[in-house]
């Protein structure tokens, strides 16, 4: 969302700070689209790269099946497949564009066609790995039987509530749990979270869509969700990338 230059010098400090993997969201006309920017990404960097997330109501499932299919090729087994029904308010955006307004039920089963068709364009030699953005029981039924990571659509629940949203991951064994931090500190990342989130509400409530902003506090509190409830993977705002390069650093080879 910025010039052309002072975003690539942007990727390549994030790929030189030791992140694994940069996500774009899947806003349309908010910048360009998510398959362009990724394949620039990969030729740009080292770094993995994926959509976080693919919204399913956009495209056809064979549309978005095909794309994540070409991203993982071009970039030679680099790419994961992010996906969702959409976010809130999701409807008037697709009313917007003369698009249908599906029922959710509908939005789920297109996410399971868009995975069934990546899996079959994948064939035996290839596996896009796919993460999911869910919520309700619907969404994590069928998360567990085709993602390989699941990430659940926070705001402020606490603690308690993430680890009961979690019990059914965690004894699968074979599902990465991944977490969203949309708020360090008292900053909002952006198009994480509203920019007038309560970020005191998020600290009181114990949120996990919280990490405080001091760099040996985040370590350990990584450290911890990772053996308490099982979250190996942390999403946070590219806004906080290089402030938390030593958080990397420290966590790297743990």
């Amino acid at each position: 969302m910025t010039d052309l230059p002072t975003w690539r010098d942007r990727v390549r400090r994030i790929g030189d700070c030791g992140y694994s993997t940069l996500l774009v969201p899947d806003f349309p006309l908010t910048q360009p689209a998510p398959g362009p920017m990724l394949a620039t990404v990969a030729a740009l960097t080292d770094l993995r790269v994926g959509t976080w997330v693919y919204a399913s109501p956009f495209r056809p499932a064979w549309m978005t099946a095909w794309e994540a299919h070409s991203l993982s090729l071009l970039t030679e087994g680099r790419f994961e497949m992010g996906i969702g029904t959409g976010r809130p308010g999701i409807e008037d955006e697709l009313r917007d564009k003369g698009l249908p307004v599906q029922p959710p039920s509908e939005r789920l089963a297109q996410v399971r066609e868009t995975v069934k068709t990546l899996r079959d364009l994948d064939g035996p030699d290839l596996h896009t790995p796919v993460a999911m953005a869910v919520l309700g029981p619907k969404a994590r039924a069928l998360a567990a039987e085709v993602a390989d990571t699941v990430t659940f659509a926070l705001g402020k629940q606490s603690r308690g509530e993430v680890e009961e949203l979690t019990r059914e991951f965690r004894t699968a064994g074979d599902v990465e749990l991944a977490l969203a931090v949309s708020v360090i500190g008292d900053k909002v990342g952006a198009h994480m979270a509203p920019p007038d989130t309560d970020t005191a509400a998020f600290r009181a409530a114990d949120a996990l869509a919280y990490l405080p902003d001091d760099q040996a506090a985040a370590v350990e509190e990584i450290l911890r969700r990772r053996e308490e409830l099982g979250f190996s993977y942390f999403i946070i705002g590219a806004d906080f990338a290089e402030r938390f390069a030593p958080v990397v650093a420290e966590l790297a080879g743990h």
